[in-house]
């Protein structure tokens, strides 16, 4: 009895110094260049306020978490017509025209497109959505080298 409750101190004092060491390591890692990284946007499943834009999530809930709500449109008024429908409702010709938009956009634009889309009730088609998220990740690592 004595044995197991000494090695559960153990595990008790080592799960301790790892939180210690990792949470140490996160504050330094913010405070030497996260605060001019282009990517961070207080979005993050982490709790600490700064998304690495390394994970899909952080994709996910950058684009779906601007604080624009104005409504701005990229010559494509005509998208306006899908406005209600699920993003699995979309034959191929219906995906080829959201995926030729997305294509022609300029890079600094998509976020604002996609945001755009989404405050005009706009689903994006399942592959097409799956291709902006790759898109901005890619643009992102792209910033950062």
């Amino acid at each position: 009895m004595i044995a197991a409750a000494i090695i559960l101190a153990i595990l008790v004092a080592g799960g301790g110094l790892v939180y210690l060491l990792d949470r140490g390591d996160r504050r330094k890692a913010n405070a030497s260049g996260a605060s001019d990284a282009p990517e961070s946007d207080g979005s993050d499943d982490s709790g600490d306020g700064v998304c690495c834009g390394m994970h899909i999530t952080c994709e996910k809930d950058s684009l779906s978490t601007a604080v624009s709500t104005e409504i701005v449109y990229y010559d494509d008024e005509e998208l306006d017509d899908y406005a209600g429908r699920p993003a699995d409702s979309y034959d191929m010709e219906e995906t080829e025209q959201f995926r030729d938009i997305l294509l022609t956009l300029l890079p600094e634009d998509i976020a604002g497109w996609a945001r755009s889309l989404q405050l005009r009730n706009i689903a994006l088609p399942s592959e097409v959505s799956d291709e902006l998220i790759l898109i901005v990740r890619e643009a992102r690592e792209a910033a950062t080298k």
